[in-house]
């Protein structure tokens, strides 16, 4: 069997039997595009031939090749796609060995997930606001992204019957695993306002489709609209942070979080195979509450003046009135489980209902 064949086999694999999305299947055709073209101009076309010197040789190539050399992260998933076929061809007898298993990917730096401040998740979803059409369906959008920690991908791939009893929506993560995840108050009626004032319109111009998230002319909303839709409402925001489609689902974890949610919980409403991934948003959290720590304790670092032992510093809150995190568990996500009042939906000020 050629290489070629063989990564054609893989792929099928991927797609049929073991039921990747459609996205990741896509991204691993363009990794091993990138593997096949390399061993192609070393002349490679038999797998067999294929050894563990090569596979080492390619991770250096992605490294510090003069064109667009690869960051860390993605040399190694490249690596990972490429790890994933070779030991593929073994299962299926297309090779003797397994000569990427040893191969090891380059060390990755923690990159900590970027969150937002509620203040500034409630000015992003405010800048949404409106009665027309797209702006119905800008919110219930965003509200629901905030509301569930989806994926844009799973917002946009939602139907409308996965919004179960109003109440839950049912996701589609990655490997088409599903998980039910409960929608706030706030998405709620952001949901109803855009099914009956905004959707059966859009609906009306093209053709029937179960999607939730219609565009103009009545298609599925694409991921790529849904990032220019967040784009959009966080340039009108003027937020003055960079947002990115994974800003929303960040927020969610982290504020959740700090809010005193169990990191298990956290862990499956993200849909995380792994509570170490999850664990990644308590260290955004720790990080917030060692810098409250250093501004507010009066020893936390060197004063040029040594405070009086007989008077507090200025600004120093008597022990019951003091605050030991920036966020409590009422304000941010949680908050938006609550049924809001009438005024609320229509006149507030920030996601705590204030």
């Amino acid at each position: 069997m050629t290489l070629g064949a063989a990564v054609d086999s893989f792929l099928r694999h991927v797609s049929i039997e073991r039921g990747l999305a459609p996205n990741t299947v896509a991204a691993y055709r363009r990794d091993l595009v990138v593997y096949c073209e390399w061993l192609a101009g070393r002349e490679l076309v038999d797998p067999g031939a294929i050894t563990a010197q090569h596979i080492s040789e390619f991770v250096r190539f992605l490294s510090q090749r003069v064109e667009s050399p690869l960051t860390a992260s993605s040399v190694a998933r490249i690596l990972s796609t490429v790890r994933g076929l070779h030991r593929f061809l073994l299962e299926e007898s297309i090779v003797d060995a397994d000569v990427a298993h040893d191969i090891r990917p380059p060390k990755l730096a923690t990159r900590l997930p970027k969150a937002i401040s509620i203040d500034q998740v409630a000015r992003l979803l405010a800048a949404t606001d409106g009665d027309d059409l797209q702006q119905l369906r800008d919110k219930a959008l965003l509200e629901l992204l905030y509301a569930t920690g989806a994926r844009v991908s799973e917002a946009v791939s939602l139907n409308v019957d996965d919004v179960i009893d109003d109440d839950i929506v049912r996701l589609r993560g990655k490997g088409d695993k599903q998980r039910i995840v409960p929608v706030g108050s706030y998405a709620r009626a952001a949901l109803d306002a855009y099914l009956i004032r905004s959707r059966p319109v859009m609906s009306s111009r093209g053709q029937a489709t179960p999607a939730l998230f219609l565009g103009i002319r009545g298609q599925r909303v694409s991921r790529q609209n849904a990032w220019l839709i967040i784009r959009a409402a966080a340039e009108r925001a003027a937020l003055g942070v960079e947002v990115s489609p994974h800003t929303l689902r960040h927020s969610f974890a982290t504020h959740l979080l700090a809010g005193g949610a169990d990191v298990r919980v956290v862990q499956e409403l993200l849909g995380h195979s792994s509570v170490a991934t999850t664990q990644l948003y308590t260290l955004v959290t720790a990080d917030t509450l060692r810098d409250m720590y250093t501004t507010a304790h009066p020893r936390a670092r060197f004063h040029h003046a040594h405070p009086s032992s007989e008077t507090p510093p200025t600004g120093l809150l008597a022990p019951e009135t003091r605050q030991t995190t920036a966020m409590r568990p009422s304000e941010g996500v949680a908050a938006r489980y609550n049924q809001p009042s009438d005024g609320d939906r229509t006149d507030r000020g920030h996601l705590s209902g204030a």
